[in-house]
């Protein structure tokens, strides 16, 4: 089946249900695949209390049904497939592929945001919201005067346990080797903090507790001697870096060291004419649902600019 649209929008979560708010209600039919996790990492988010307009909090898979609904209420056309190709590099209209159908697009905004690396451990996915997290900035609020750990050695964990420390009464750098790999000024203040230790030469074989309830603590294995414990902890902050969703697209657009695509800063726009991008497949910095909203936003606008630009 093969279709035609003036915007397609891969992958959904707060920029892409926000690209797809703006383009329908601009009257431009936006096709929406919705990709593999629909509504993106904040349906694995419990209480979310840092988006505006919510000053009781709200369940992240609700804001998420909230975002869609509005989306579906302005007529965006909305498919629940992953995308397995796309065809950029040949120009408009592009060739957007589903298992199901082919859709040619005028334009297309990509947010297929990006995956937090995670330690593949047995019911990962049920502890994730209910004491293991993979970011700080979003959840720390909830470990006010609790003991966390922050499982990672790089830059990122390093900034993870110094924002919970803020809130947490301690916070426990869980780490595999004998140092970090941090750079040495990270190193020096993470360490200098009163409220951060370090577990050296240790990882965790499992979470303990109730799976989709709480998390208590973690089985410890220490990675010199080999012994194994139990330890308790009221929170896990899993701080090992994020992948961008862009397998697809390598060879057709640039991209950073880590994969993340390049846009023109401070707009939405990629090196081709008519594919934007935005949240966090090309954000590897503030990596928030607010941002990724506003990306969502720009990416819109600019894919219906570039419309009336070539008259469409």
């Amino acid at each position: 089946m093969t279709e035609t649209a003036n915007v397609v929008i891969i992958g959904s979560g707060p920029a892409g249900w926000t690209a797809a708010i703006y383009a329908a209600r601009a009257n431009l039919a936006p096709v929406l695949f919705e990709g593999p996790q629909p509504g993106g990492q904040l349906t694995i988010t419990t209480d979310v209390e840092n988006y505006p307009g919510f000053p009781e909090g709200i369940m992240g898979p609700e804001l998420m049904q909230r975002f869609r609904d509005q989306a579906a209420r302005f007529g965006t056309q909305i498919h629940s497939e992953n995308v397995v190709s796309v065809d950029l590099k040949s120009g408009a209209p592009f060739s957007v592929r589903s298992a199901e159908r082919e859709v040619c697009a005028h334009t297309v905004i990509i947010s297929t945001g990006a995956s937090a690396k995670l330690l593949n451990l047995p019911d990962e996915g049920a502890f994730m919201g209910h004491g293991l997290s993979a970011c700080a900035t979003c959840d720390g609020f909830f470990f006010k005067n609790k003991h966390v750990f922050v499982v990672g050695g790089g830059d990122s964990a390093a900034e993870e346990a110094n924002f919970l420390t803020r809130y947490a009464s301690k916070v426990t750098l869980v780490h595999r080797r004998d140092s970090l790999r941090a750079s040495k000024i990270m190193q020096d203040r993470v360490l200098a903090n009163p409220k951060v230790s370090a577990r050296w030469n240790s990882e965790i074989l499992e979470y303990l507790g109730t799976p989709g309830q709480r998390l208590r603590g973690a089985r410890m294995r220490d990675t010199q001697t080999g012994v194994i414990e139990d330890v308790t902890v009221d929170g896990i902050f899993l701080a090992i870096g994020h992948v961008p969703n862009t397998e697809m697209f390598r060879g057709q657009l640039t991209m950073d060291a880590k994969g993340y695509l390049q846009t023109t800063p401070g707009r939405a726009a990629t090196e081709l004419p008519g594919v934007f991008a935005c949240g966090d497949v090309q954000d590897s910095y503030y990596r928030q649902a607010i941002t990724a909203a506003g990306s969502g936003c720009m990416a819109a606008l600019e894919a219906e600019r570039y419309l009336e630009a070539v008259g469409h």
